[in-house]
């Protein structure tokens, strides 16, 4: 079998238009259903949900966990609404690699920083089919299409089998659709995060 990855050369917030692109390819004659989406102010939950509208796919966005790193969640609580009566999901969840110390050790950080060796965006994907499979919205072994990104907007694509966090062995990367050739580190997104 041969499979193209799709690799950008700088990080920035127009690559989500190719990353929709690519996705929207990908899912012709897949029999994937469902997109999981990470989007943590909305901007990009909303371009997936115009783009997507005659694909027939399902969105399960996945913003921020409340009281992450702001006092108010900075997901409008008017798209939720819209997202729900079109058919989507939203799922607000305990972000499984920032629970920091919660049992006593730094497992999810290490974790975290293994698959940011990837690219970050590699690390929130795997959060988010993690999060929504334990919500219920996926299937353990369900194929899905797991988007995420850098900084802001969307550069990372992945096909995925879910599982949940209880059976996190479970989970399979079957494809890469496309990722940032260059990963930048957890302070260099921050940074970068901060100037946009």
């Amino acid at each position: 079998m041969e499979s193209k990855i799709f690799y950008f050369e700088d990080v920035k917030s127009e690559n989500t238009g190719i990353t929709f692109n690519l996705v929207q390819e990908r899912l012709q004659n897949s029999g994937i259903n469902k997109l999981v989406l990470a989007s943590t102010t909305g901007t990009t939950a909303k371009k997936a949900m115009d783009f997507f509208k005659d694909s027939g796919v399902k969105l399960v966005v996945v913003p921020h966990q409340f009281d992450f790193y702001k006092k108010e969640n900075p997901f409008p609580h008017d798209l939720v609404k819209t997202l729900r009566e079109s058919g989507h999901e939203v799922h607000f969840g305990s972000m499984l690699f920032h629970t920091d110390n919660l049992y006593g050790n730094n497992t999810s950080t290490a974790m975290a920083n293994l698959l940011r060796c990837f690219c970050q965006g590699i690390k929130v994907c795997f959060e988010i089919v993690l999060m929504a499979t334990d919500a219920g919205h996926l299937r353990s072994g369900e194929k899905v299409i797991a988007i995420a990104g850098t900084a802001k907007g969307s550069d990372t694509a992945l096909v995925m089998q879910a599982a949940s966090s209880q059976h996190i062995r479970r989970l399979r990367v079957n494809e890469i659709i496309c990722k940032p050739l260059y990963p930048l580190n957890i302070d260099e997104v921050k940074e970068k995060m901060a100037k946009e």
